[in-house]
């Protein structure tokens, strides 16, 4: 029988235990998954709960499903872009366009099948499908994200996210032109009632989410902005800028009016993360320049 293990994260905490973890075995049913708790192969903290107890943050549910395959997720050779590594972690500059983990219609070509191929040995705290894997960037988001290699640096990188002493920092090209030079959104975010693959401000039942923005440049009908995130939800950034009517350009999800200069994705890109080392204590800041793409839409904008 194969076990998995999983930490939750701020992103669940709440979450019915069934619900979460239809998420979390991404290619399983849900009835799949009510029969495992029922069948009493999910613990939560060591203990068998019912299908509607509520989850608590680094709660430790582990999950034995003789049906799961170790092996489903392969090593493949894919060239990544290495800012950083170590033996602990590895900083990476994903490119736009790939999927970080496996799910549903992206079983290959993602960067854990890139980082299996080239690290042999990461953290298994999110189980097989998501090892090393701490936090996310969207498939269409360009920029830096880390991977953890061993279970002690997933933890302490995962604390930092909880308690906003990890700094992330993005570019976005917004539609409109914001006249502030600063701003800050405070706006709960929670899932799409009628539309499950999009988020949105939900100011009953959304989980809190706050972004800052600084104007860097404005054009005619853009704005180029820097946004920080004091929290991490699902599609966070691309939510709250479109929440105030200023939608990212390029984004298929979010955003108002069609997409005039970019059209193949959001314009967003994860230039600066900062951290400390979970060894040694050091702080660290890596960035990515912006994708030449990103630049020529710039490029274009200025000359206009």
């Amino acid at each position: 029988m194969s076990a998995q293990k999983f930490v939750i994260s701020e992103d669940l905490v709440g979450e019915r235990l069934d619900k979460a973890l239809v998420s979390l075995l991404i290619d399983r049913t849900r009835n799949h998954v009510i029969n495992l708790i029922d069948d009493g192969n999910v613990l939560v903290n060591g203990r068998q709960i019912k299908s509607g107890v509520r989850l608590r943050l680094h709660d430790v549910v582990t999950v034995d499903d003789e049906t799961i395959n170790e092996d489903s997720v392969l090593p493949e050779d894919i060239p990544l872009n290495i800012i950083y590594e170590d033996s602990d972690l590895i900083v990476i500059n994903k490119e736009a366009g790939m999927v970080v983990h496996p799910a549903h219609g992206h079983f290959t070509g993602t960067l854990v099948n890139a980082l299996l191929f080239h690290c042999h040995d990461l953290s298994g705290i999110n189980g097989v499908k998501r090892p090393g894997i701490v936090h996310r960037i969207d498939k269409d988001t360009s920029g830096l994200i880390v991977a953890c290699k061993n279970d002690f640096t997933h933890e302490k990188i995962a604390k930092q996210l909880e308690n906003h002493s990890m700094h992330r920092e993005y570019y976005a090209l917004v539609k409109g032109v914001i006249y502030e030079e600063d701003g800050k959104i405070v706006a709960p975010i929670g899932r799409d009632v009628k539309e499950r693959l999009k988020m949105g401000v939900d100011l009953a039942n959304g989980k809190e989410a706050i972004t800052y923005f600084h104007v860097l440049e404005r054009f005619n009908q853009y704005t180029f902005v820097s946004c920080r995130l004091l929290t991490g939800r699902t599609h966070q950034i691309r939510v709250h800028m479109d929440y105030i009517g200023h939608g990212i350009e390029g984004d298929p999800l979010y955003g108002k009016g069609k997409n005039l200069i970019y059209d193949k994705g959001q314009l967003l890109h994860a230039y600066s993360i900062t951290f400390k080392h979970p060894r040694t204590g050091e702080t660290m800041t890596f960035e990515a320049p912006l994708p030449d793409y990103f630049q020529k839409v710039l490029e274009k904008l200025r000359q206009e």
